[in-house]
């Protein structure tokens, strides 16, 4: 199939790759001319493991290109793809002017081409229910009438939206007629070849199955994180309690890891954003408040375990901290735990010299140079006085812990991943402090 993918963004990126990679003939398009260039220029604007062998590849058999001519792309191709950024407004809605533009200016040109093909124009972007209904009149209002608006939300996760993209668990294809849903199934249909389904619904069921999984997963997250807490003060371990739970196949094993809160482009947006819909529905979801509430509090936990430690005195303390993106395998720094703990420690005076893998330019964007960013995990470990553990990458969970006590000033951890076994720290002579579990003195 001819595509279009317009936004190359996270999502645009990555589902015109893996479209690409499916034989199809895949046009990307996009404003930003520096971004524009590099990818022309075969450069990957993102971290994500997996997608550089994909990118290439189909750059090298042409069915992959990089465009910012809207107009040819859109009559070019049989199916559009919406994959725009839908950023959190001031009063936590998703902020729709991208969505919307682009929508105009299809209209305008498909209103000028006169008589053409049936157009199909997927919403791929994370949008409140009812936005399909919205794009359909802003073109309509242009006279055109030979297209469709379908709903077709994406599920990826990042550090892994290759294998979820190319094998998803479900496809979602919210639409009104049979010929949209017999197009889009035959898109799909290679990548579920092993029987995962093709879940076919109208469209506002479709926009609220996007907001109802992200959100159930950071109620969820946020369930296990207040329940940390809770071990913490009747000396309970939660590891033990997370394995108890989730032997029960009602609850299962996965997103029940507690931490120092989730973060990213996804879970704090779609919590927001279905907050403020739900409230102007007379349908509010006073769960979902509580869930931003406690989840922005649990941010600042480990600060709380540091300023105990030092007798409420951080300052010119030096604290070095692995892992600076909001989850391992990615380069995102949005919502990140990170910052706000840098931030915190900051203002209270303290001196911060962090590692990450690959996030580390992309944090200078949040943090600037406030703090010291060193090349590898031990060089950042120089006379500190306790080491903070923000992200949990695989690099950090196996380290040289005789070599971190000779060069940490004491053999302080806080660690806001859980990545070490609290037993082994005591032995090893670490103070230790985790999440939901007792400190190891």
């Amino acid at each position: 199939m001819k595509l279009a993918v317009i936004g190359t963004g996270y999502v645009g990126l990555v589902s015109g790759t893996c479209f690409a990679e499916m034989g199809n003939n895949v046009v990307c398009v996009d404003n930003n001319q520096a971004k524009l260039k590099k990818l022309k220029d075969a450069e990957i604007p993102i971290y994500e493991p997996g997608l550089d062998i994909l990118f290439y590849r189909n750059i090298a058999k042409n069915r992959l290109i990089f465009t910012d001519d809207l107009k040819s792309s859109v009559l070019d191709s049989e199916i559009i793809f919406l994959c725009l950024p839908t950023p959190q407004g001031e009063d936590g809605s998703a902020d729709l002017k991208y969505v919307f533009g682009i929508a105009d200016e299809m209209g305008k040109i498909l209103k000028d081409a006169g008589d053409n093909e049936h157009k199909i124009i997927v919403n791929k972007s994370t949008v409140p229910v009812g936005t399909s209904k919205l794009v359909t009149e802003i073109i309509s209002k242009h006279g055109v009438t030979n297209f469709e608006v379908v709903s077709n939300p994406e599920f990826l996760r990042e550090g892994f939206a290759v294998d979820d993209f190319m094998k998803p668990d479900r496809i979602v294809i919210g639409a009104n007629t049979e010929a949209a849903f017999k197009k889009l199934r035959a898109l799909y249909e290679p990548f579920v070849r092993q029987g995962n389904p093709i879940l076919e619904m109208d469209p506002q069921s479709s926009e609220v199955t996007k907001y109802a999984s992200n959100s159930y997963l950071a109620m969820r997250i946020t369930y296990m994180n207040e329940l940390a807490n809770f071990c913490e003060s009747v000396d309970a371990n939660v590891d033990l309690v997370r394995r108890g739970m989730g032997a029960d196949t009602r609850i299962g094993k996965r997103f029940l890891f507690p931490g120092i809160g989730y973060g990213g482009s996804c879970f704090p947006k779609d919590v927001n954003a279905l907050i403020k819909t739900s409230t102007e529905h007379n349908s509010e979801m006073s769960i979902l408040k509580l869930v931003d509430q406690v989840n922005k509090q649990q941010k600042l936990k480990l600060v709380d375990k540091i300023l105990k430690h030092f007798d409420n005195d951080v300052k010119g303390k030096k604290f070095s901290i692995w892992g600076l993106s909001f989850k391992p395998n990615t380069d995102d720094m949005r919502e990140a735990p990170s910052v706000v703990i840098i931030n915190r420690l900051l203002e209270l005076g303290a001196i911060i010299t962090a590692y990450d893998p690959v996030a580390a330019e992309n944090a200078k964007f949040y943090l600037g140079d406030r703090i010291t960013y060193a090349d590898g995990q031990y060089a950042a470990l120089n006379d500190a006085d306790a080491l903070l553990i923000l992200t949990e990458w695989n690099e950090f969970r196996n380290p040289e812990f005789k070599r971190l006590k000779e060069l940490l000033k004491k053999p302080v951890i806080f660690d806001g991943r859980n990545i070490f076994d609290p037993e082994s720290m005591k032995d090893s002579g670490f103070t230790y402090y985790s999440i939901g579990r007792i400190p190891v003195k």
